[in-house]
């Protein structure tokens, strides 16, 4: 019989509808549930009242349904704790996927196979928020995923997500207890967009596909808070984006309080009328029924969309990082993308000192001027002499997630601080960086960190033998990064940022008077030879050693022949690069030369 995966391909495939709605028309009583204690938990009926659950179940495949939910969407540890049962959640997520299995192979079919997708719903907590840590939540949606899965479960719903940093826990507990069990089950991955256009914390559609584009997804999209009117500019937006297929499951429109009572108004004939919509013209590939809709809300959609093939789409997806409100490309026309360094520990006394007072709201304003100064993203090192770097970074970051709008590169050579850094990251994160001094044991740290978390990475060129000078050299070692990147670890190009360095020109040392050109020309190669990533630079290196005014003129003009190298990022204090037409003639040419080492003898006379 087809797979989920093999009818994703063939067919547009319909959800079932409303479980909360359908149990609430069912008349349940605190006995239903078990008792008064446990009255409003829908999860418990899987085993207090399962034929209620059947009933839902046995409504919607009627109705012809591909798929219907698990009674599960609040079965996890976290919520079960509410009622003081969360040391059910297992036995809850198992029964609800059973009951569900049990119903779907009396129903499927050589010609139409139905299946089981197991919910897993927000949970009640909202980790950007503090309300509880990234591991104890990923903890507990391990054990709500080996549940359902185990029960029979032929897909996962991670649904109704609305903190991008709860949607990351979740699959990071999913993807360990794939890892643990040895066998895995596709994945549906759906935001709630709210009234006010964003997620609930601010974030926007497209910052919440970029953060979870890199997981091993199979579906995203999105489902609750409002009908399909509403969420039409999104599912456009999605449409347009996403390399993945796409998953809509409206409300039926936004709901109004009746008596008391949430109402929904959208009939079946409009909310048909949407999805339809959504499907032909958007090429949304599944869609389904959420709070509101009915058994005739699924009939009819079935009726229309039901035995259509997916309609193709030429999305097109743009590499970027993300903070939990917006993304940033990794390029831009014209470029660079611009990377604020005075977050840094190294680079700045003024974040040194507010780093010494533990003064966090000025480490803070300093990100937001990061904002003003135009930087599109913000680097952040903590790693100061005497200090403890992993909790000064889960200080700063904890706080740049929810109050500064800038992605941000995370900079640091110890993993332990890398990983808890990136457990507070609502948005896609860079990791600065890996390279190849130690052999692949920075690789061998960073990279599966990358890939648990979601994240992009910069490659510096720099092997067993040192920081390569060349740009022979330089792009070797890129082509030895990149290979092992993609081919070991399942990196996508897009996500690999080169660093081709660069040495300074200001210290008249002949060894470094090709410098400049070095760096440029494998710039260019690299752009060149392997199709897809990035390159960025921290261009003030180039002008080490020499006066400040100084500096900030080579500065710029090095960053001007790195654009037109193929440059796409600079690690840079924007407000110090000046445009060229701001420097003079004589100063823009005397750079020129030092850069391209176009040297003049003159003699001296006797």
């Amino acid at each position: 019989m087809p797979s989920f995966t093999d009818m994703l391909r063939e067919k547009v495939l319909v959800f079932d509808g409303a479980t909360g709605t359908h149990l609430q028309g069912q008349q349940l009583t605190a006995d239903d549930f078990g008792g008064e204690h446990l009255n409003g938990c829908n999860e418990i009926l899987v085993v207090s009242k399962p034929s209620a659950v059947q009933n839902v179940h046995r409504d919607y495949l009627d109705a012809g349904a591909d798929i219907i939910e698990t009674d599960s969407f609040g079965s996890s540890s976290i919520v079960l704790a509410e009622y003081d049962i969360a040391h059910r959640a297992y036995e809850l997520s198992f029964a609800a996927a059973k009951l569900a299995k049990e119903m779907t192979r009396s129903y499927s079919t050589p010609g139409h196979p139905r299946f089981v997708a197991g919910s897993m719903g927000p949970t009640t907590k909202l980790p950007s928020l503090g309300h509880i840590t990234f591991r104890a939540m990923a903890d507990s949606y391990e054990e709500q995923a080996r549940g359902l899965v185990e029960g029979g479960a032929d897909l996962l719903c991670i649904e109704t997500c609305q903190d991008v940093l709860q949607t990351k826990a979740a699959l990071f507990g999913t993807f360990a207890y794939f890892a643990s069990a040895k066998r895995r089950v596709p994945i549906i991955v759906s935001i709630t967009v709210e009234t006010m256009g964003t997620m609930l914390l601010g974030t926007e559609v497209g910052s919440a596909l970029v953060s979870l584009e890199p997981y091993d997804i199979d579906v995203i999209g999105m489902n609750c808070a409002t009908g399909p009117m509403e969420m039409s500019e999104h599912v456009r937006t999605l449409a347009s984006m996403s390399p993945k297929p796409i998953f809509v499951m409206p409300n039926a429109g936004i709901p109004e309080n009746v008596g008391g009572h949430a109402h929904y108004h959208l009939t079946p004939p409009d909310f048909t009328k949407f999805l339809t919509h959504f499907v032909k013209d958007l090429g949304v590939s599944v869609v389904g029924g959420c709070c509101g809709t009915t058994p005739e809300h699924i009939r009819q959609l079935v009726a229309s969309v039901g035995s259509l093939a997916p309609t193709p789409r030429k999305p097109e997806f743009i590499p970027s990082a993300s903070s939990l409100y917006q993304y940033s490309p990794l390029h831009l026309d014209p470029p660079p993308v611009l990377v604020g360094e005075r977050t840094n520990a190294n680079g700045s006394k003024q974040f040194r000192d507010l780093l010494a007072k533990e003064d966090w709201e000025g480490i803070v304003a300093m990100g937001k001027e990061a904002v003003k100064e135009g930087a599109h993203m913000v680097d952040v090192c903590a790693a100061y002499v005497g200090r403890d770097e992993r909790k000064d970074m889960r200080e700063i970051l904890s706080r740049f997630n929810t109050q500064v709008p800038l992605p941000v590169v995370i900079d640091s050579t110890e993993a332990p601080v890398i990983e808890e850094a990136l457990q507070l990251m609502g948005g896609k994160a860079v990791i600065n960086s890996i390279n190849l001094e130690d052999g692949e044991e920075r690789i061998k740290a960073i990279l599966p960190l990358c890939r648990s978390y979601g994240a992009a990475v910069i490659a510096l060129t720099i092997d067993e033998e040192g920081m390569a000078k060349t740009a022979d050299r330089k792009v070797a070692i890129a082509r030895r990064i990149h290979d092992i990147a993609v081919h070991r670890y399942g990196m996508q190009p897009h996500d690999l940022i080169f660093d081709a360095l660069t040495f300074t020109l200001g210290s008249g040392d002949e060894e470094f008077r090709r410098a400049g050109i070095e760096t440029l020309e494998a710039i260019t190669r690299i752009k060149r030879e392997l199709p897809g990533v990035k390159t960025i630079l921290g261009v003030s290196n180039i002008s080490f050693g020499l006066a400040p005014a100084a500096r900030h003129v080579l500065n710029s003009v090095f960053l001007h022949y790195a654009i037109e190298a193929g440059l796409d990022m600079a690690i840079v204090h924007a407000a110090r690069i000046m445009p060229l037409y701001k420097i003079d003639e004589r100063g823009r040419e005397i750079c020129r030369q030092l850069i391209f080492d176009e040297r003049r003898f003159e003699e001296v006379p006797a």
